[in-house]
């Protein structure tokens, strides 16, 4: 686009007909933003025509998840309660990729207020298809970004995660997703004025998702960095210091020894071999540090935040995103204040247990989901399903509560869907895990955009 081939307006409208096209059969769009994506794509090509310095994502179309603010736009998370909550301003991600030239195209859907469950299925626009079997579930709470850019509706999705949110969907859809370090992009997550409880502030992050793992470095050195608006981000060096060679990668199938799909196990083995043709060091261990500790750690804070808003969430989620919360909460059974402030201290001690672990090892390799994409709704069909999927995600669950980076990535096609695996590096060290993650998309190649099925 900055060399003139393709103008702005041409790579807007071909992203708006490739809409029209698949979304009646994915249904990932929630709202279209067409005309003032027009707008945008003009006044781009004006500025090139008059020989104007553009920005590095200069007339890109993003979509944006359904909580995450556009000005001008309702944020609706998905409910009817929210339908007309018009934002004001953009988010800090989405003001950093329009100020890169990259342009809002769609909100894109999400389970109910992003805990209605793993699936995404919202009150207001029903069920988002994986466009590879729409028997399978395109994962969540990002999902409406996974499966949009895995269509070709949009080359980027701007998600969050807060435990396998942007993972999950990039694994299940064929796409890369890069869930960052606490503190390294900015965000906010308000609703209304009031700033997120402890959990809600130490947990989520907001994160890109893409086809390429070059596409998501790109990305990572536009929302990188100190904003106003979040005093939590830490000014630190894109890239950390150098190591004297490949850092060593350990791989762990099985997280917890609690099972493993067999097609997961390939997808983790054909990966690590991908990063030891390319020179890595790869070396199989027991496990991560204290996966249960922070299992139940992470479902105890998380869940005993929860119970204090219950009674009011219950009056503004629909009767079918309930049941999912009450089953985690009767699983992870909240805490009294002495409970919870011990929770605090225990988190502490996870983290500095994994810093020691990534000394000796910088990157994990192991999976995002341990079985292969699952049926739409699993995790809200009863005690069972709710099992399968909470332990289906623990190694990103484990991930989130410690706070370090991770990316996801393709490791091809098994049975006929994607199987996605993850890079995992210290906090701080993103540059690590997009390195071995570009170094496995080179070696598995590339398996999106598909036409739906």
């Amino acid at each position: 686009m900055r060399r003139g081939e393709v103008s702005a307006a041409e790579i807007v409208e071909s992203h708006l007909l490739r809409i029209a096209e698949v979304n009646p059969t994915i249904n990932a769009i929630t709202q279209l933003l067409g005309d003032r994506a027009r707008k945008e794509a003009a006044e781009l090509d004006r500025r090139r025509a008059a020989g104007e310095a553009l920005g590095p994502l200069a007339g890109v179309p993003f979509t944006v998840k359904d909580n995450i603010a556009i000005g001008g736009v309702a944020t609706t998370h998905g409910i009817a309660r929210f339908r007309e909550l018009v934002a004001t301003v953009d988010a800090p991600p989405v003001a950093r990729l329009r100020a890169a030239g990259a342009i809002p195209i769609a909100h894109t859907n999400l389970p109910d207020l992003t805990i209605g469950g793993m699936h995404t299925r919202s009150e207001l626009f029903g069920e988002t298809r994986n466009p590879w079997d729409r028997a399978c579930t395109p994962g969540g709470t990002s999902g409406g970004d996974g499966a949009a850019v895995a269509s070709g509706m949009a080359p980027l999705g701007l998600g969050n995660d807060s435990g396998g949110s942007i993972r999950i969907p990039a694994a299940f859809c064929g796409v890369a997703g890069l869930k960052p370090t606490y503190g390294r992009f900015p965000a906010d997550h308000r609703i209304g004025p009031d700033d997120p409880t402890l959990a809600s502030q130490l947990i989520p992050v907001d994160g890109p998702i893409a086809r390429t793992v070059r596409d998501l470095r790109a990305v990572y050195e536009i929302l990188a960095g100190p904003d106003a608006r979040d005093p939590r981000v830490v000014p630190v060096p894109l890239a950390g210091p150098p190591l004297p060679s490949f850092p060593r990668v350990a791989v762990v199938a099985d997280p917890g020894g609690k099972g493993v799909h067999s097609d997961v196990r390939a997808a983790v083995e054909r990966a690590a071999a991908a990063l030891e043709d390319a020179g890595y060091p790869v070396v199989e261990v027991q496990d991560v540090p204290r996966l249960e500790d922070a299992l139940s750690a992470y479902g105890q804070m998380i869940m005993t935040e929860f119970s204090l808003i219950w009674p009011m969430l219950k009056t503004i989620l629909p009767r079918s995103s309930l049941p999912y919360i009450e089953m985690s909460m009767e699983r992870s059974k909240p805490v009294d204040l002495a409970g919870y402030l011990r929770l605090t201290s225990v988190r502490l001690g996870i983290q500095r247990d994994w810093a020691r672990f990534f000394l000796e090892y910088p990157l994990v390799l192991g999976p995002v989901f341990t079985e292969p994409p699952v049926a739409p709704g699993l995790e809200s069909s009863g005690p069972e399903g709710h099992a399968r999927v909470t332990s289906g995600m623990r190694l990103c669950t484990a991930t989130s509560f410690v706070g370090v980076p991770a990316v996801a990535v393709s490791a091809g096609l098994f049975g006929g869907m994607p199987q996605g695996v993850q890079i995992i590096g210290a906090m701080y060290r993103e540059d690590l895990c997009l390195d071995a993650a570009q170094a496995i998309e080179e070696r598995i190649g590339q398996i999106t955009p598909i036409d739906p099925r």
